[in-house]
């Protein structure tokens, strides 16, 4: 695969005709909650209880859009339930009162709202969860350890591959608050690759329209290990995306991809990228720049980021 193809990978999938959204990206500030009496106790007002219509959705269609129930807003954008789940999980109404967390897991829960959405539609999550909700997805998943079974769970096929297999992967990635010398962090991809020896590196890939020229210059490379704890905070996580300075020995990569360099500031600095498995297709990492300096107290390069993998790009051998 070129990089030129994987550097113009869209967030757009294409819609059938008769579902066609004016912006499959926009946020809409509709929270749908029929679903939430599970989880959810309803307060009372004036002496009453909150009372919660339900909207049932039937199609006459019957393409694989269809499976999922969906509501049409005003402008024609489609709002699907399953999205909207996650998000109202994340970010309840203000009505309802959260059961207490000790009679479920809420990392479990969650990773089984994200797996109820299609693979198709799970790059919608980038534009309905903002930094807040990025954050607090950080924190739900890190209640996955204490359940043995999904702790074992991994978001990527390349964590858990056997070696003997090149594979590779494209993940869209959203965060907010990046320093301004790097602001395409805010939207950046990452491609991450298994060699045959087994090791994993990964690329992260300026999104903007001048990804391409900067990147040329800087490749951005990292090393994939398997870590416990971020190192600041002794949080457990999953991986960690080590940047290091940039001149990996790497004795193959990626047809396209360019010669590793030198990373250039703040990427030289000890940056590490912490990441916690979420969903099936969907992690959320921590960004810290450590720092050379043994005496540098490290400090976050920005927020939460959540990472959605690209499924027009399943696993590509290379």
């Amino acid at each position: 695969m070129s990089i030129s193809s994987s550097s113009s990978l869209s967030l757009n999938p294409p819609y059938p005709p008769h579902l066609q959204p004016s912006n499959p990206l926009k946020l809409s500030t509709i929270h749908l909650t029929s679903w939430r009496s599970s989880l959810y106790m309803p307060k009372s007002f004036n002496g009453g209880t909150v009372r919660r219509a339900t909207t049932t959705v039937v199609s006459a269609h019957a393409s694989p859009w269809d499976d999922k129930p969906y509501q049409v807003l005003p402008g024609g954008e489609i709002s699907y339930y399953d999205e909207r789940d996650v998000v109202s999980f994340l970010d309840p109404p203000k009505q309802l009162i959260p059961l207490d967390p000790s009679s479920y897991n809420p990392a479990t829960y969650l990773w089984k709202k994200i797996d109820d959405i299609p693979e198709e539609r799970r790059h919608r999550l980038l534009a309905l969860l903002n930094p807040r909700l990025i954050t607090r997805a950080w924190e739900v998943a890190g209640t996955r350890y204490d359940n043995s079974k999904l702790a074992k769970k991994s978001s990527c096929s390349l964590f858990t591959g056997e070696a003997g297999v090149k594979l590779l992967e494209f993940w869209h990635c959203r965060t907010n608050g990046g320093p301004l010398a790097v602001a395409w962090i805010n939207y950046f991809k990452t491609a991450l690759f298994r060699c045959i020896d087994g090791q994993t590196f990964g690329r992260a890939i300026d999104a903007s329209v001048f990804g391409g020229l900067s990147r040329s210059f800087a490749p951005l490379y990292f090393t994939v290990r398997e870590v416990n704890e971020v190192m600041s905070t002794e949080e457990p996580c999953d991986v960690a995306y080590e940047f290091g300075s940039g001149l990996l020995d790497l004795q193959e990569y990626p047809q396209g991809f360019p010669k590793p360099g030198k990373h250039p500031w703040p990427f030289n600095d000890a940056v590490v990228i912490y990441v916690r498995n979420v969903g099936p297709g969907v992690m959320v990492g921590q960004a810290w720049q450590e720092g050379e300096d043994l005496n540098q107290v490290p400090k976050k390069l920005c927020s939460e980021i959540l990472m959605i993998k690209d499924y027009a790009h399943l696993d590509t051998s290379w």
